[in-house]
């Protein structure tokens, strides 16, 4: 590439252009420009040249055709060391353009608005500046082509540092910027124009991603794989990769997957203060409470070996009691929507503990996606709930007390949170006993039953919470045997009157859901 003669700059967002253009003009560059850049570089008392002035051609139709030139894209496309290419722009008088720096139409940010009208959107399409840009980054090896302010910088030193000209790893990088910037604005486009079109439609036909790297992770799931953090485009619902990072270490994969899975099941219990610990994407201790030191004591106690390293999300501002009941525990995060000064002290003296402040009440949005071989599984997130518990069907003789209604409610909040079978017995306000994971539901219930016999905790008179139904009686058999007085789960088994017998048997009252909540 020779030293660099000319440069056409066209931007939305102006932050650092003015000095970047005034650092081209210090060597000799001509500026070429168009509509507000124009006159902004202008007013910064530099001279431009209207690319109008340039073409020969005017901007016309409120400045939907400006850039769309044979002498601009000549410019762009033509390889100077091709003889053919430069016998053609010498033959219709096409200039060099030796620097492109575009960003486009803010798509993003007009979409963003809730209230953007669909014409508006439609103007905020760029056609010429992705075009532009497409050009100068399939000649590369010729043209310098900026998308991002924060490279400006690194240009200039690079012009200045070689007597006008940038090397070719700098053109390449900068040429991969590009065609993946504009690959994410194509698709914002499209799967806005998509919702537009078929608003009632969940799934579109094509599934348009394009995830902006956060950063990269020190490893995987586990040390000898790679890994990284993304973060979402046009997303506006909760969101784990922007929380506030107040201490601790830097997140890792298992932490960023642990942490969603708290958050998940924090979000089920908004009005009195919460506690939720999660350990390996699993509850292991859930309560609520009048305070939030009681309500974390109380989830702490449900399964106290299995918290040791766990990531716990609380629903009120950490307190000073709160925190010191949590410094008798080894835990990786806290999450909370903010934690006050004297918590913040004491938690300062365990620095490895990473402190997230996120506002959890903010609905998550978007849809669960996992990977398999060759393909992709998308669904929409469990946010099946029961509104009134007291409406479900009563199968057994006895009715259910005031007591007895609340235990179910709040196992069954639980219960889609947990790897199937999931089996959790509780009371009105806490989990007692958790069992989840197993390839048998009678191994979950026998599991939930010995870890809270472990410590203590006793289940005479708490209720079972069952994410899909009981196939045997003998799953009724264990739980009613472990003390439990009442059931809630989905009903549907061709042994569902040998269910209920069973229940009948034992003077357990039980109610049918109607829904599951399997989560594998």
């Amino acid at each position: 590439m020779a030293k660099v003669q000319r440069a056409l700059i066209s931007v939305s967002d102006k932050s650092g252009i003015v000095e970047f253009a005034r650092g081209l003009s210090g060597m000799g560059v001509e500026i070429l420009s168009t509509g507000g850049t124009a006159k902004a570089l202008k007013d910064g008392g530099l001279r431009v040249k209207d690319v109008s002035e340039h073409t020969g051609f005017p901007e016309m139709m409120g400045g939907r055709l400006k850039t769309l030139h044979p002498k601009v894209h000549g410019g762009l496309l033509w390889r100077r060391d091709n003889p053919d290419d430069k016998k053609d722009v010498e033959a219709h008088n096409i200039e060099s353009i030796d620097v492109v720096v575009v960003n486009l139409y803010p798509f993003e940010q007009t979409v963003s608005k809730p209230d953007v009208q669909f014409e508006n959107a439609i103007e905020n399409i760029d056609i010429g500046g992705p075009t532009m840009l497409r050009a100068a980054s399939k000649n590369f090896k010729d043209v310098i082509v900026i998308v991002d302010p924060d490279d400006y910088a690194k240009v200039l030193d690079e012009l200045t540092s070689g007597n006008g000209e940038a090397g070719y790893e700098t053109k390449y990088y900068l040429a991969r910027k590009v065609f993946a910037h504009t690959a994410r604005y194509d698709t914002l486009i499209s799967n806005y124009l998509n919702r537009q079109a078929e608003p009632d439609v969940i799934f579109q036909p094509t599934l348009n991603m394009s995830y902006s790297r956060i950063s990269s992770l020190r490893y995987g799931e586990n040390p000898h794989m790679e890994a990284a953090v993304y973060r979402e485009p046009l997303y506006n619902g909760l969101s784990l990769v922007d929380a506030k990072i107040l201490q601790g270490k830097e997140m890792s994969f298992n932490n960023y997957l642990d942490s969603s899975a708290v958050i998940d099941l924090a979000q089920e219990f908004r009005g009195r203060p919460a506690a939720v610990i999660v350990k390996h994407n699993n509850p292991c201790g859930i309560a609520v409470a009048d305070s939030l030191s009681e309500a974390y004591k109380n989830a702490f106690e449900t399964d106290p070996i299995s918290a040791f390293g766990g990531v716990i999300s609380l629903n009120r501002n950490v307190d000073e009691a709160t925190a010191k009941e949590i410094l008798n525990l080894f835990v990786e995060i806290i999450i909370a929507p903010g934690f006050d000064g004297e918590a913040l002290k004491l938690l300062s003296t365990k620095p490895n503990i990473r402190l997230l402040e996120l506002d959890i009440s903010k609905e998550a949005a978007g849809f669960e996606m996992r990977k398999i071989q060759g393909g992709l599984l998308v669904q929409e997130k469990d946010k099946g709930m029961i509104e009134d518990i007291k409406s479900l069907k009563v199968v057994t003789k006895r009715q259910p007390s005031d007591d007895e209604y609340a235990a179910m409610a709040f196992a069954w909040r639980v219960c889609k949170h947990m790897k199937s079978n999931a089996i959790i017995y509780a009371s009105r306000d806490r989990t007692l006993g958790i069992g989840c994971g197993q390839t048998s539901r009678v191994d979950s219930a026998k599991l939930a039953a010995m870890k809270a016999g472990n410590v203590g905790i006793p289940l005479k008179g708490s209720a079972v919470a069952s994410d899909a139904f009981f196939p045997n009686r003998d799953g009724i058999e264990v739980i009613a045997e472990a003390g439990a007085t009442a059931v809630i789960q989905p009903g549907g088994s061709i042994k569902d009157a040998d269910t209920i017998a069973a229940a009948d048997e034992r003077n357990m009252a039980m109610v049918f859901t109607g829904m599951r909540h399997f989560k594998h």
